[in-house]
């Protein structure tokens, strides 16, 4: 016999695969099957697992093993992260700016607070120039009213807004008023004398625009609240916040104290500002 019949005799070889019941070896089914076709259905089996490996590792599993992959994903992320990071940067630029324009307002000071050091500008598109500390004209507004709207003390009620009428402010300390609002006496707040070591509080939601100490008044905090309202704690002896900290209303931002030379005992000085105008915080608030 030949290497071609011995072949073809080997391929043409048949098997039979019989299923029976375990119980009597009765026939259930069976299955005739050459060598040829096992090696097909073997080869169609490496071919199918081929395919859909290739299909798994260029969709769902793609991030397991295709580099390239992960390499696009960080780099998409680390420039999304850069993104976040230039408008953070730019927001607490432009408000370090306003609350130093408002600290400046509220200290008196001219326009040339800000040196030529502070300025930071950035290249837009056509070359031009933003001078990100460059005050606006809402910034500048706000100067305008603190400076010239007069303070009329005939009538208070006229400094009086209606905005206030439904806003419920928390007292910023518990005690007994000692000296009440005298705006023609130049005391434009009330005098609270409480106990010693008392937290003080925020009246209302706001953001911190002073954080210092002053000759006169010692340990001062200023908050910049909503619809133009801003307050000051004068005489502390400890300051809990700094400027540009986010406060709200209830949270406890100093100590009492005896601090500056305007001051006879321990006691927390409180003043309320609207529009540039003193208003009578005993209309607004209970302090007992």
């Amino acid at each position: 016999m030949g290497l071609r019949e011995k072949a073809k005799s080997w391929i043409d070889t048949k098997f039979l695969f019989v299923i029976r019941k375990e119980e009597d070896f009765s026939v259930i089914t069976s299955l005739s099957i050459t060598k040829l076709k096992i090696g097909l259905i073997f080869i169609l089996f490496l071919f199918f697992c081929f395919a859909l490996s290739l299909f798994a590792s260029r969709t769902f599993l793609r991030a397991w093993f295709d580099p390239e992959y992960l390499e696009t994903e960080n780099t998409a992320r680390i420039l999304e992260l850069s993104d976040s990071i230039d408008s953070l940067i730019l927001e607490v630029r432009q408000r370090d700016l306003y609350v130093r324009n408002i600290q400046m307002v509220i200290a008196g000071e001219t326009e040339t607070g800000i040196t030529v050091d502070d300025s930071v500008t950035l290249e837009s598109g056509g070359g031009r120039e933003i001078d990100l500390f460059k005050k606006s004209e809402s910034t500048k507004a706000i100067e305008e009213e603190f400076r010239g709207v007069p303070m009329d003390f005939s009538s208070p009620t006229v400094m009086m807004s209606n905005t206030f009428t439904e806003t419920y402010f928390f007292p910023p300390i518990k005690g007994v008023v000692v000296a009440v609002f005298e705006p023609n006496a130049n005391h434009f707040g009330v005098d609270i004398v409480a106990l010693e070591n008392e937290p003080v509080k925020a009246i209302a939601d706001g953001t911190v625009i002073m954080s210092s100490w002053t000759l006169e008044t010692g340990y001062v905090i200023g908050i910049q609240h909503s619809n133009e309202l801003v307050s000051f704690y004068k005489h502390n002896s400890v300051l809990l916040k700094s400027v540009g900290e986010l406060i709200r209303g209830g949270e406890i931002i100093s100590i009492i104290g005896n601090t500056g030379e305007l001051t006879t005992g321990q006691h927390l000085h409180f003043e309320l500002w609207y529009k540039g105008s003193p208003l009578n915080p005993q209309e607004f608030i209970t302090f007992n």
